[in-house]
């Protein structure tokens, strides 16, 4: 039923206020004249709250997003499998071989060529990996698009699909600033370290991505997390940090031994003692590489540590 609007003030033609929208043709309408002031009228519905998932879910006129998790973009259709029709009635038994046949086609047109076929399979294990690592959507996304863009360069060819997607998440975690070390993207890969690194290099510099390195504060929180440490020793580790790269104690030297040095230290300060082993299997770096960092932390900046 068309409505009065209240947006627009008169009609250009009679003036008159008395506008109406027709929802079903689009139009709004001087209900005076009769002259169609707008043809192209969006229509804006009515309001409607919903208090649960299932009411928004009812209650919404659009569907989902446009993603690039999924190879067709999420624009696409799917003929369910519930054997029925719009209305909700059952289909009829005679009409139900047709309906799977449908179904069967609707698949295969889905993935016709060769490159959707690669991106399929490539955004299937990428979601399986994002799934295991516990990473947040919008860096999903991210991967994707840089999977994309080494397809749309032809990057893939020579290369398993697997480490580009293992080097595509590893960038995307990098450039959302939630970084992971390639230990942990191997741990979920089927893929090597050292073939995720030499994915990754390439990858980087045929795509010109412009990447900051990272620095030991991007892991503290984590990895006090993982060790069930507080707030007051992650403030402390982070202060740590600070004082040590204001005497250029981090450049050249690995950011998670630094991080995993500066946590250890805290740690004990705070009187939250965890071990080296602990703290080393957290960072993935080994307990060696912990003493060095600790050493040189403690020394250069005169911090007492009573073991």
């Amino acid at each position: 039923m068309p409505e009065e609007d209240a947006n627009t003030d008169s009609c250009p033609e009679c003036g008159s206020t008395h506008l109406v929208r027709d929802y079903q043709r689009g139009e709004l309408v001087c209900e005076d004249c009769g002259l169609v002031v707008d043809e192209e009228y969006i229509d804006q519905g009515p309001e409607w709250r919903a208090f649960d998932a299932e009411q928004g879910q009812k209650r919404a006129r659009t569907g989902a997003p446009m993603t690039y998790t999924i190879h067709d973009k999420g624009l696409s259709t799917t003929i369910g499998w519930k054997n029925k029709d719009s209305y909700g009635k059952s289909i009829p038994t005679r009409n139900r071989a047709q309906l799977y046949r449908l179904r069967k086609w609707q698949r295969r047109i889905r993935v016709s060529n060769a490159t959707e076929r690669n991106l399929a399979f490539a955004l299937t294990q990428l979601a399986r990996m994002a799934s295991n690592m516990g990473l947040p959507r919008n860096i999903r996304e991210t991967a994707a698009m840089i999977y994309r863009k080494a397809v749309h360069n032809n990057l893939i060819r020579g290369r398993s699909i697997d480490g580009v997607v293992a080097a595509s998440l590893y960038a995307a975690c990098r450039q959302c600033g939630v970084p992971r070390t390639l230990d942990e993207i191997a741990t979920v890969s089927r893929v090597g370290r050292k073939e995720i690194g030499r994915t990754y290099r390439f990858m980087i510099r045929e795509l010109k991505l412009k990447l900051m390195p990272t620095s030991p504060e991007d892991y503290i929180s984590r990895f006090c997390s993982e060790l069930k440490l507080d707030g007051t020793v992650q403030a402390k580790a982070a202060e740590i940090l600070a004082e040590a790269a204001d005497n250029e104690l981090t450049s050249g030297r690995g950011p998670t031994g630094v991080a995993a040095a500066a946590i250890y230290i805290a740690s004990i300060l705070c009187n939250q003692r965890r071990t080296q082993r602990e703290v080393a299997d957290v960072a993935g770096v080994t307990e060696v590489t912990i003493r060095n960092r600790y050493k040189e932390l403690t020394e250069k900046l005169h911090i007492k540590v009573e073991i």
